[in-house]
């Protein structure tokens, strides 16, 4: 049995042998590594950034940080890459507001890569300039409230809803049941407050007439060229000439772009794709 173990644990041994051995070798080659890719980085520092937008928007913190760094002294412009539905309409402002503010500073260029539609949309709209792939989609600037109504599945598996509550619109958007009337008509008032802040907004940042609205708004939707038309974009062109345009209103001389992380990118996509489905089967104020 001792030879049995003996004979099991044997490659385990030379493992462990192997890095007694060349321990201190190792240490030694993992502090040139580490101190040639920091030379490396040091002499390369990045003096513009990437912000990339995917997927649906349901939070703005993680976008929050990307434009802290990029306000930093080193990045001298910014390329705001979107491909988006669009999402919850809180995050959407609070995403706009940060490029407004970033804009001050230093040039941003938004870029459509696909989809650039309500939300997404609205967060890119104080850009310097908004450019699109030929085939991006464009517009959908619109707001949208939506809710189940799962009363007729709950009487056939037998459940009944119960609850105590103060205040006549406390349950307004209840999934439990159909709307009353007057619940309905209270989330219309919210849905088109949001709508005109939206279209106010758009027309603000775009210099388009809010009174001719209904060409550029309306959740129309519209291909890159059309966009250009209404001017909802500024041209319509491709990734490397939005990168060449923030190169040239930053006016760098030896550009050094700074990407986010592709284990991040890769990990932040899973993340991003079961929260999409998640988000599409709950209600909600949406600029979608």
């Amino acid at each position: 049995m001792t030879e049995f173990i003996k004979r099991l644990l044997a490659p385990l041994g030379a493992v462990l042998d192997f890095i007694q051995r060349y321990f201190k070798a190792l240490i030694f080659l993992l502090i040139l590594f580490l101190l040639f890719s920091s030379s490396e980085e040091v002499l390369k520092e990045p003096n513009l950034m990437k912000i990339e937008l995917t997927g649906v928007i349901e939070d703005y913190e993680k976008f929050m940080e990307q434009f802290k760094e990029a306000e930093k002294n080193n990045i001298k412009g910014v390329l705001f890459v979107v491909d988006s539905p669009g999402g919850s309409v809180a995050p959407s402002i609070e995403i706009s507001l940060a490029i407004k503010r970033l804009k001050a500073k230093k040039p941003v260029i938004a870029y459509a890569a696909g989809t650039m539609a309500s939300g997404s949309y609205y967060a890119s709209i104080w850009a310097d300039k908004i450019l699109a792939n030929p085939g991006a989609v464009i517009g959908s600037i619109g707001v949208l409230f939506e809710g189940a109504n799962i009363e007729e599945l709950l009487k056939k598996i037998g459940v009944k809803e119960q609850s105590i509550t103060a205040g006549k619109y406390k349950q307004i958007g209840t999934i439990m049941r159909e709307w009353k009337p007057y619940e309905r008509a209270e989330l219309e008032k919210i849905i088109r407050d949001t709508y005109d802040m939206f279209v106010s907004d758009v027309a603000k940042a775009r210099g388009l007439d809010i009174n001719k609205s209904s060409q550029f708004a309306d959740a129309h939707v519209f291909t890159a060229r059309m966009a250009k038309k209404v001017g909802l974009i500024d041209e319509v062109s491709s990734v490397y000439e939005a990168e060449k345009e923030v190169e040239k209103l930053s006016k760098v001389k030896n550009p050094v772009w700074k990407e986010a992380d592709k284990f991040d990118k890769f990990m932040s996509k899973i993340a991003e794709e079961g929260a999409s489905l998640v988000f599409r089967y709950f209600f909600g104020l949406k600029a979608y």
